[in-house]
């Protein structure tokens, strides 16, 4: 037997450091891709990639990796300094019971929480079932035509049907009028969003808007203090003078009361909060926007539409305006790029565990409770308003009185002046807590009693007469045992990365480790109120302050804001502290924004929310950004230059060498630096944009800091500025500042930040360099091997990319008819989701390995790719016909391998085993090819109607061409 050979403690302890889990390839491997790419080491690579004018040389001053058992136990200590008290507060946040069978397996599924936005329809088939679920549920409560698959909050679904209404209305005013009784939150995103437009808000009470002249109104249905009012007479005045109609609602509250659509409403928007989804201190939650069909073809974000596949058979996928954004740019009415498809998944779950009748007696019993508190207050000659769903406005107390002795008793009370409170009642109500709740207030309550003497509080006149949620899929699977297997079918439809590689470029699909997720659904976190005592919130100080602290190390700027829950939420922010702070010097004159042609569709975007002129710059033969142009005009427009947004590394996967000559122009002209932070996972470690130059950029948590994608969403943009635009990052609710809300909450989707605070605190900073310089030798060795067979368009110092590439493949089509979107249906026959396709450049494959993926999965997908790029070049031989061939055919699902004809010119085992590999393990797509141009011309966008399989929707019968 041989010696065994004495190892260090110190070593012992490093090999069972999380930094191993996280990166992919062993060191074995490592040096195996160098010798491949033609280097030495990770250190003489980064060296060749990195333009030493940015280069980084000292280590980040982070503390060393944690271990994954002692970065728990560390945030549990930091979870335990917040008291979770039982918050009665409300204004659009309620208590709700998750049932355990959607928490352990869509919440804490990664099947769910890692899967992409679903741009490759025939993998996305589970959770698009899922979210039209969702469409179908918002539509049947409010009574709208159409809903889309989620909006980022209530508060920016508002400031989305203010700009919606604009758009759609035929009166050519400029005033939107909005009720004076919304969620205080909502108010403050219109007025931030309305500012940057050129809108002009006018706010007063809800009656006052029959005789406003406006484009639009807002209501707020029940409003913010609990009242139920009928407005179809505010409807009707608004109507006859070609405005639009607006309204923020409630669906719990929509069981029990007429549905907006039914007394006039044009566009319905809220949040799904309620509907099973935590509060976690603001966020993530799903809200939603439904509307009109008039106005399908206006309405922002993603909508989920059935169209049919090759064979005839019904399928979904993304329909309309779903990136409005990258097509119009400039020109686009919204930046939206996300959704939050995680929770919209659970609230739609939600309403098919309960269905109409359980739903229905959840808001009952809410109701029955905030009628016999209301009865009970009544008792002790305090004044509480009438027509309520859920909410008490109780008037004539002494409000810090009241507000002391609740946090004694353990609840908070909703703050709204000295004389008054708010007491919203919810599903998780007991009548314990009523008891003590009618006790602060000195009366002993009898529930049986006052429930038997206590008549129901909603108004007669308003009470709903309309059935909802009648479909099949909302009345079937109510036992946890159907709801268990129906979540795992949808889940079977679909691909995401507990399967396979996801190599999308510019999108960074990296692992979301366990230890990161488990946080998230702690007490601590996820049952604390957004306007919870600050006293209450001190773990959740502690823990935003640390991860403020790691991202200003990490990135070189001086504050970061978290308050934007999406990536072009905070472009739109930087690009509000660059106005204000401009403003602010004397410089508010200043509105040119230079953007590159290359840039993402969001940064022009935002610029025009923003109240910019977007100007586009060129690029070079090389996909460079062009800076004799940007020189050019930097200086002819520099007594109105306000910004330049870039992108770094480019968006064409490459560090350019003048960014630092790019920040020097663009500062002598008097304007900012932003820098889009979506390829951060190339820089963590090896350069810092705050310190090259740039005053602002927005950092995708979702991406190079490991918030999972969740489908689709939730997002995570906070805005990192220097010090000079700190005063002018988006202010708290009710706080000082000159930049309003961006989003509903102070901080965002903060019960999600500890994914982040986890991941930097194991890494630790030799991990996080090591974790992007082997994203840059993925990427690298991806583009080396696949050389010969698909050319990288783009390249940069060295003949190297940074942490993406892009594989040219419009040469290929030229000579064989076989486009990108072919090669990238064919990779699902090999059980992968396709690069990111025709972005930045249209009949391309961008890839992005992230540092996450093992040299296996790595060689796995170059095996695929090349067996692709053979089967070409049978095509351009002759051996494959150059219509019927296994690429335009791709996908092939089981039906079509196994059917008794096979009509096809190629064999079934290429079309279904064209690896043999995939014998062994065979991801089938569950529908083919999809057809986009049938689901634009016939927009169905709601559950299909149960029939025969054959049967189409009646709506397929009256097309709606584009």
């Amino acid at each position: 037997m041989p010696a065994m050979t004495a190892v260090s403690l110190r070593d012992l302890e490093h090999s069972s450091a999380f930094v191993e889990r996280h990166i992919g390839p062993n060191d074995a491997e490592i040096a195996h891709m160098l010798e491949v790419v033609g280097h030495e080491s990770l250190d003489a690579m980064t060296d060749a990639i990195v333009p030493a004018t940015i280069a980084s040389r000292a280590p980040l001053a982070l503390p060393d990796a944690m271990t994954e058992v002692d970065a728990l136990a560390k945030i549990r200590g930091v979870a335990k300094r917040n008291t979770v008290l039982r918050s009665v507060i409300g204004q659009g946040y309620y208590g709700t019971h998750t049932p355990n069978v959607i928490l352990r397996n869509i919440l804490e599924n990664p099947a769910w929480y890692t899967a992409y936005t679903p741009y490759q329809a025939e993998i996305s088939q589970g959770r698009m079932e899922a979210l039209i679920n969702f469409q179908t549920m918002v539509t049947d409560l409010t009574g709208m035509d159409i809903a889309n698959a989620s909006l980022l909050d209530e508060a920016t679904a508002a400031a989305e049907a203010m700009t919606l209404a604009k758009r759609s209305a035929k009166s050519k005013s400029n005033v939107f009028f909005v009720a004076d009784d919304l969620h205080p939150q909502t108010l403050d995103v219109l007025r931030t969003r309305a500012d940057g437009l050129g809108i002009e808000l006018l706010v007063g009470p809800a009656a006052d808007a029959r005789d406003a002249e406006s484009y639009g109104v807002l209501l707020q249905y029940p409003n913010t203090f609990g009242r139920i009012d009928d407005h179809s007479a505010v409807a009707e005045a608004v109507h006859a003078r070609g405005g639009i109609v607006a309204v923020a609602t409630d669906l719990l509250a929509l069981t029990l009361i007429q549905a907006p659509g039914r007394w006039g409403a044009d566009i319905v928007v809220g949040n799904t909060q309620r509907f099973g989804v935590p509060f976690g201190f603001g966020g993530p939650h799903a809200g939603f926007m439904a509307c009109r069909d008039a106005y399908k073809r206006s309405m922002p974000g993603r909508l989920i539409g059935v169209s049919v596949d090759a064979d005839g058979n019904q399928a979904y996928r993304l329909t309309l305006q779903t990136r409005e954004q990258h097509i119009r740019r400039e020109k686009a009415t919204s930046n939206i790029c996300t959704a939050q498809v995680l929770l919209a998944v659970m609230a739609s779950m939600y309403a098919v565990y309960h269905g109409p009748d359980g739903l229905t007696r959840i808001a009952r019993r809410t109701h029955r409770f905030a009628s016999i508190l209301a009865a009970a207050l009544g008792k002790a000659g305090v004044t509480v308003g009438d027509a309520f769903f859920d909410t008490l406005h109780v008037t004539g107390v002494d409000a810090d009185a009241l507000h002391a002795s609740a946090r004694a008793a353990g609840f908070n009370l909703r703050a709204i002046d000295a004389s008054s409170v708010g007491i919203s009642l919810d599903e998780t109500t007991t009548r314990d807590e009523v008891v003590a709740l009618a006790k602060l207030f000195g009366v002993e309550a009898d529930i049986e009693a006052l429930d038997a003497e206590t008549a129901d509080a909603l108004p007669q006149a308003l009470a709903r007469d309309t059935q909802f949620l009648t479909h099949p899929v909302f009345n079937t699977h109510h036992s946890e045992h159907e709801l268990l297997r129906y979540m795992r079918m949808l889940a079977d439809r679909d691909l995401a990365m507990d399967r396979t590689m996801i190599p999308l470029g510019s999108c960074t699909m990296k692992l979301n480790a366990t230890a990161e997720m488990i946080p998230v659904t702690w007490p601590e976190f996820a049952n604390i109120h957004p306007l919870a005592p600050a006293d209450q919130t001190v773990g959740y100080s502690e823990l935003i302050d640390g991860l403020e602290a790691m991202l200003v190390e990490i990135t070189g700027y001086d504050a970061v804001s978290f308050q934007p829950n999406s990536g072009a939420q905070g472009e739109f922010a930087g690009l509000l502290a660059i106005r204000a702070y401009q403003k602010a010097q004397g410089q508010g004159h200043r509105d040119i924004c230079l953007i590159p042609e290359s840039a993402h569709g969001t940064n022009p975007a935002s610029a025009q929310m923003v109240g910019m002129t977007v100007v586009v710059t060129r690029c070079d033969k090389d996909g460079n950004v062009d800076i004799d142009d940007i020189r050019a005009k930097a200086e002819k427009y520099s007594d109105r230059l306000a910004a330049i947004m870039i992108t770094y590394p480019s968006t064409h996967g490459v560090f350019e060498e003048d960014v630092v000559a790019i920040c020097d122009i663009v500062h002598q002209h008097g304007g900012q630096v932003y820098t889009d932070g979506a390829n951060m996972n190339a820089l963590v470690g090896v350069a810092k944009p705050g310190k090259w130059g740039s005053d602002v950029s927005h950092l995708n948590l979702h991406k190079t800091f490991c918030i999972p994608h969740g489908g689709g969403g939730p997002g995570v943009g906070p805005c990192a500025v220097k010090s000079h635009l700190a005063p002018y990052l988006p202010r708290a609710l009710g706080g000082d500042g000159e930049v309003g809300m961006v989003s509903a909450a102070t901080f965002g989707s903060a019960s999600i930040l500890p994914i982040s605070w986890m991941y930097i605190a194991m890494m630790g900073a030799a991990g996080l360099r090591r974790a992007t310089q082997v994203a840059l030798l993925n990427a690298n060795y991806v583009a080396k091997r696949l050389a010969p067979h698909f050319p990288t368009l783009y390249t940069g110092r060295n003949g190297l990319v940074a942490h993406e590439c892009i594989l040219d493949l419009r040469p290929i089509k030229d000579a064989t008819g076989i486009s990108a979107e072919d090669v990238a249906k064919r990779l699902i026959d090999f059980g992968f989701h396709a690069p990111t396709l025709s972005f930045p450049v249209s009949g391309t494959l961008m890839v992005e390995p992230t540092e996450s993926e093992s040299l296996h999965e790595l060689d796995r997908f170059i095996d695929a790719m090349i067996q692709i790029r053979g089967e070409i070049r049978s095509i351009e031989e002759g051996r494959l016909d150059r219509e019927d061939n296994p690429l335009k055919h791709a996908p092939h699902t089981a039906m079509q391998v196994t059917a008794s004809e096979w009509t096809h010119s190629y064999p079934r085992e290429l079309a279904a085993f064209p690896l043999a590999t995939l014998r062994h393990t065979k991801y089938w797509p569950p529908v083919a090819r999809v057809d986009n141009v049938h689901g634009d011309k016939n927009v169905f966008c709601s559950c299909i109607p149960v029939g025969s399989p054959e049967e189409e929707p009646e709506a397929f019968s009256e097309p709606d061409v584009v």
